[in-house]
């Protein structure tokens, strides 16, 4: 930047930064039709307040009303002015002068942008405005002893402690789930910067401001802690007495996963706010056993290097919306279509923890058990849907002596497969408008019904449809070929309201 560049506000931040940019990309390559962008390593965020020849001549001026004896007054005009140009040059930034009360009151719509704003002006603040206004104290008070930290203070103490002060709102607000991840964002924010803090608001005079800095970005953790407990009594709190219709996966179950999944955005972070992993010996009792149940390993294992502490909350949060998802299965009627649902969350859970982030924290032995109790939920589905369907193609009751070719009831056969076709249209009516949401598991389950209805079929049709095809209208009874069995099971969980087939007369 020339001595006769002044500083306008952030606009010229950007375009400081575009200079740089251009600057290195025009460093004399070879190869001028392919661009190589290169590092800036010597780009100083410091920009130059005022001209160098205008710092010259405050500087003297400085020193020459010190002697004369009108330092107070030489202190005093130079904060009101520099103290204007900081406030307009944050205001331009969206900094706003806001009360604590003012800040709690806002709706969070509002509150979320003015977050974005605060984030934005505390970067650009604390790495251009301040560091330069520091340096532009030091330029103009140079060599006079107290007064370039002092008068540095005064000008600038105010405008960081505003920000500061937003800062501490946000942490004493109303903890609320949707709050996370911008308090985090905050949290960040503040950690990053709180060195060049330290050293721009180094001495005496400064002290308030660096505690205040230090202590805002306790209770911002806190805070985060904090909304994390209420994120999980918000899962506890979910009473909805809705079934999903179909027993697909539940707004809860996405809710909770997808919160989860947002939060891997901030897994150091996050690893730093839980602590050591000492902190898991503190855990209450339940939770100790139910973590290390999840993860196929006894309580003495919690202290050990393999389970981290935020590992055992992600765990434990699991645990929490299974538990509610548990209660909100009982609002099925039909205890196949609780297993379902069952099945389906479980399976949506388990899918989300996969991603890699998320699975490399609570590690593949929770994934493994969890992957086994979604085949435990599939398999009492089909106990509970098709055990009536199963029943019909047995041969008891059927024949009345131990003779293949003799002693068949044909009332009883009839009756037995009109029995089997009503029930296999009921299924078919009713598990059409039922919903598997995942493509692969739907497949499976479809093919694990049809690996033992179809052989059970067939070998039924193959003793017994000849005591019947001499019969007048045998196609009452024999409705369906094992073909045709197998269309209408194509048509299961798609969440439909009925199949597109006919049903033979």
């Amino acid at each position: 930047m020339t001595p006769q560049t002044s500083f306008n506000g952030p606009s010229f931040i950007s375009s400081q930064y575009e200079a740089a940019e251009g600057a290195s990309s025009s460093s004399g390559d070879e190869d001028e039709d392919v661009p190589v962008a290169q590092p800036v390593t010597d780009f100083n965020p410091i920009v130059e307040l005022l001209p160098s020849t205008v710092v010259a001549d405050l500087h003297e001026i400085a020193q020459r009303m010190v002697v004369a004896g009108y330092k107070r007054e030489c202190c005093q005009v130079y904060t009101n002015v520099r103290k204007a140009v900081l406030e307009d040059s944050l205001h331009r930034l969206g900094v706003e002068k806001l009360s604590i009360d003012e800040v709690q009151r806002m709706t969070w719509e509002v509150l979320e942008g003015k977050i974005k704003k605060w984030i934005q002006a505390m970067k650009v603040g604390v790495k251009v405005l301040f560091a330069s206004e520091r340096q532009l104290c030091e330029d103009v008070f140079q060599d006079i002893v107290g007064v370039g930290e002092t008068s540095f203070a005064d000008v600038a103490r105010g405008s960081m402690m505003q920000l500061l002060n937003f800062g501490e709102a946000i942490a004493i607000s109303r903890r609320s789930p949707e709050k996370l991840f911008r308090i985090l964002d905050m949290y960040e924010t503040l950690r990053d910067l709180l060195t060049e803090m330290c050293v721009i608001f180094s001495g005496e005079a400064c002290a308030g401001v660096r505690e205040e800095a230090s202590g805002i970005l306790l209770r911002l953790g806190e805070a985060a802690r904090g909304t994390f407990a209420e994120f999980e009594n918000a899962i506890y709190r979910d009473t909805s007495k809705t079934p999903v219709p179909g027993g697909a996966v539940h707004p809860l179950t996405r809710y909770v996963m997808n919160y989860i999944r947002f939060l891997f955005d901030y897994v150091d972070t996050l690893k730093q706010l839980f602590g050591d992993r000492k902190e898991l010996l503190k855990l209450p009792g339940e939770e100790r056993t139910i973590v290390a149940d999840s993860m196929g390993d006894d309580e003495r294992t919690l202290g050990q290097d393999d389970l981290s502490p935020l590992a055992v909350q992600t765990i434990w949060i699991t645990h929490v919306l299974q538990n509610n998802l548990e209660g909100k299965s009982k609002l099925y009627k039909d205890p196949s279509l609780t297993y379902l649902f069952l099945m389906n969350n479980l399976h949506y859970i388990v899918q989300k923890v996969k991603v890699a982030e998320v699975r490399a924290l609570i590690g593949d032995d929770w994934v493994r058990k969890h992957t086994l109790l979604v085949r435990q939920h599939a398999t009492s589905y089909q106990r509970a849907a098709w055990v009536k369907v199963l029943a019909c193609l047995r041969d008891e009751g059927i024949r009345a002596s131990g003779s293949f070719s003799s002693g068949v009831s044909r009332v009883v056969l009839k009756e037995r497969f009109k029995t089997f076709n009503a029930a296999f249209e009921d299924i078919h009516k009713a598990q059409s408008g039922w919903f598997v949401p995942d493509y692969q598991l739907r497949l499976e389950l479809r093919i694990s019904i049809a690996e033992k209805l179809l052989p059970a079929y067939r070998s039924f049709l193959g003793r017994y449809r000849l005591f019947l095809e001499n019969e007048r209208h045998p196609q009452k009874y024999i409705k369906y070929t094992p073909e045709d069995l197998e269309t209408y099971l194509n048509d299961l969980f798609e969440g439909s309201s009925g199949s597109s087939l006919k049903w033979k007369s």
